[in-house]
């Protein structure tokens, strides 16, 4: 499945920020979903997931409360809806698609987009 991630852009800290991800093929709804962020001359981070059966959502610990992930299998798209943004959140963003049904490891996404830029300013 091809992905391709967009809405990123640059925001002032405290401000909200709706990331998209879209996907190729029908069958977007049998894959797992996930956004990481990497920060400059940081690892990539798991940010949020949302899974393939039953829709359910899970999230990195610092953005727990303040993200939301969703999808809409019929339009083949993924968000996430980010408030409340701080400006150690400045990274690029990706979504990634995984065959299994729920995790935070890097290494089971299979499929990445190209990554969106968010740039929180203080």
């Amino acid at each position: 499945v091809q992905l391709q991630a967009s809405g990123g852009g640059l925001v002032q800290a405290g401000d909200s920020l709706r990331l998209s991800c879209a996907a190729s093929e029908q069958t977007f709804g049998s894959y797992s979903v996930g956004w990481f962020r990497q920060a400059p001359e940081r690892e990539r981070e798991f940010v949020a997931g949302v899974t393939r059966d039953d829709d359910r959502t899970f999230y990195g610990d610092s953005v727990q409360g303040r993200f939301t992930i969703s999808r809409d299998n019929a339009q083949n798209m993924v968000y996430l809806q980010m408030n409340s943004l701080k400006p150690e959140e400045t990274a690029v963003y990706y979504c990634a698609a995984s065959n299994w049904r729920s995790t935070r490891r890097e290494t089971d996404y299979s499929s990445w987009g190209q990554g969106t830029q968010v740039t929180v300013s203080s």
